[in-house]
């Protein structure tokens, strides 16, 4: 199996593949304060839960926008499955051409989701992903990352309305029974 781990700012989104389906799928907090020993842990409780044996993850691949958080994963990768993660970042050859003006800026996570959904509609399309922040990128015809935008996630702009706003009070965020 394949494990694929995304960090986050908020969140570590974790994939299991076998050849190109996803069998089972983690979230875990994103905190600088927890070891490699405590992602272990929690990693390895996570694949007992699915049944799924320790030797039965042959490879992995990490993109990661915490830098602090970066070489924990890649311990708990080696400590726990005994092999070195493929690490998304500079310099890595993704098959798509980064017509940006500093290609080194774009983060891991922006360039997997687009190489990501180029691979799976093979044409122009936009990826719009809603984390810590929203990102809006732009990936041409021909397969080219074109770039994107950031913007505030929407727990970031609901806390900053509420913080902002005097009649505004909190509200989780939730999917309504309806929107209007």
């Amino acid at each position: 199996m394949l494990l694929v781990i995304d960090i986050g700012n908020t969140n570590a989104v974790l994939g299991l593949y076998a050849g190109e389906t996803l069998q089972h799928h983690f979230r875990v907090e994103s905190s600088k304060s927890r070891t490699s020993d405590e992602y272990a842990v929690a990693l390895r409780a996570l694949l007992a839960m699915k049944d799924v044996a320790p030797a039965d993850v042959r490879a992995s691949a990490i993109a990661c926008v915490v830098p602090a958080l970066q070489e924990t994963f890649v311990r708990v990768v080696r400590d726990s499955f005994g092999h070195e993660p493929l690490v998304v970042g500079p310099g890595i050859k993704t098959g798509m051409a980064i017509q940006y003006d500093q290609p080194r800026e774009v983060g891991a996570d922006r360039i997997v989701n687009a190489v990501a959904a180029y691979e799976r509609v093979k044409a122009g399309v936009i990826v719009v992903d809603f984390g810590t922040a929203t990102t809006f990128d732009v990936i041409s015809p021909k397969g080219e990352y074109l770039g994107g935008v950031i913007s505030p996630g929407v727990q970031i702009s609901a806390d900053a309305l509420f913080s902002r706003a005097a009649k505004l009070p909190r509200v989780e965020i939730a999917r309504p029974p309806k929107v209007l």
